[in-house]
């Protein structure tokens, strides 16, 4: 689950409003905790991660926050804290799995874009959907999963950290629309 700045089925969305927050049972990951500094509180001891999936057909991959959760009621991206010792990539496929079903296989790294407050940092993974997939909320953490076309993201009302970024993130994916995505990633071009 995204705690964090920069946080997010078919077309008319899946729905999971009204549950409750999860119940833990066993032991939480080190990594599920709050950390806090000048910049602010933040989730993920060790960072956090989310995956901007797109699919050139559909748009991209948006993630409506229950309403339990920071920011809950906002539209952002399938993502969350990483583990101990997790690169923000693999954590980044993790979560969007755990949370959206995102096929890791099915799937080419466009680019990744970093922010870092010293103390913290927040990767987003944009991915280049190449088999087109239906998400599945799998816990309580969504309320809905939505493909949004590019030009529609900000009539929703986003996560305070995703709407800063997606200006930024919208731009890159535009430009590399124009040179040919397809070219730039380049076939099962998995990682980067």
């Amino acid at each position: 689950m995204d705690h964090s700045l920069a946080a997010m089925s078919p077309d008319a969305g899946l729905s999971n409003a009204g549950q409750a927050p999860p119940v833990r049972t066993g032991p939480r990951d080190p990594g599920d905790a709050w950390v806090e500094g000048a910049q602010g509180r933040f989730w993920g001891r060790f960072g956090a991660a989310g995956v901007l999936a797109y699919d050139p057909d559909k748009g991209v991959l948006l993630q409506h926050r229950a309403a339990w959760s920071h920011n809950g009621g906002t539209w952002g991206l399938p993502g969350g804290a990483l583990h101990q010792g997790e690169d923000a990539v693999t954590g980044a496929l993790r979560e969007a799995h755990e949370e959206a079903a995102v096929p890791a296989k099915d799937v080419s790294i466009l680019f990744t874009s970093v922010l870092d407050v010293g103390y913290w940092s927040y990767t987003t993974v944009v991915l280049l959907v190449r088999k087109p997939f239906d998400p599945v909320i799998s816990d309580p953490e969504s309320i809905e999963l939505r493909w949004v076309p590019l030009s529609e993201v900000e009539s929703n009302e986003l996560h305070p950290g995703f709407a800063a970024a997606w200006p930024e993130l919208r731009q890159r994916m535009l430009d590399l629309a124009e040179g040919g995505i397809a070219r730039a990633t380049g076939p099962g071009n998995n990682r980067q």
